[in-house]
């Protein structure tokens, strides 16, 4: 059986609707003012099992993150990773595609998306918007970190 992919489409960009929708699981958050193919990237983005937030949605998750930060989540989760998964959840926090992963780790695009989903396994995250969260939480990136 096929897994289903939800991408949110709304008028709001409210940061509690947000992270309910990221915490019940949501491949993807779009305000209505998305472009035509930017709406079908995003879903195709979900399709195939990724995550992705409107650049606006982005921005104010960043700030809230920084203005408001959560309860930091334990780093002792980031200890099943190896340092290969922890590098690759890095730049998956930084937006970094599966491609961009590998060009910067010096590996082939399989080798990265390994990592990556290995990593989701290791830390019980359903995508990689779940990975962005919990390298945030951890302390693993900061925002504005290179």
């Amino acid at each position: 059986m096929a897994s289903v992919h939800v991408v949110i489409l709304t008028n709001y960009g409210l940061d509690e609707y947000v992270f309910e929708a990221l915490r019940a699981g949501a491949a993807g958050f779009l305000v209505k003012d998305i472009l035509p193919e930017d709406f079908l990237h995003a879903v195709r983005v979900a399709a195939r099992g990724d995550a992705l937030l409107a650049p606006a949605i982005t921005r104010k998750l960043i700030d809230q993150y920084v203005t408001h930060p959560p309860a930091t989540r334990s780093a002792t989760a980031l200890r099943a990773l190896t340092n290969r998964e922890r590098d690759a959840v890095a730049l998956v926090a930084h937006g970094l595609s599966n491609d961009e992963i590998a060009d910067r780790m010096v590996i082939s695009p399989l080798t990265a998306k390994t990592h990556v989903n290995r990593a989701m396994t290791k830390l019980h995250a359903r995508d990689r918007a779940q990975l962005v969260v919990l390298a945030y939480e951890t302390g693993l990136v900061t925002p504005g970190s290179p």
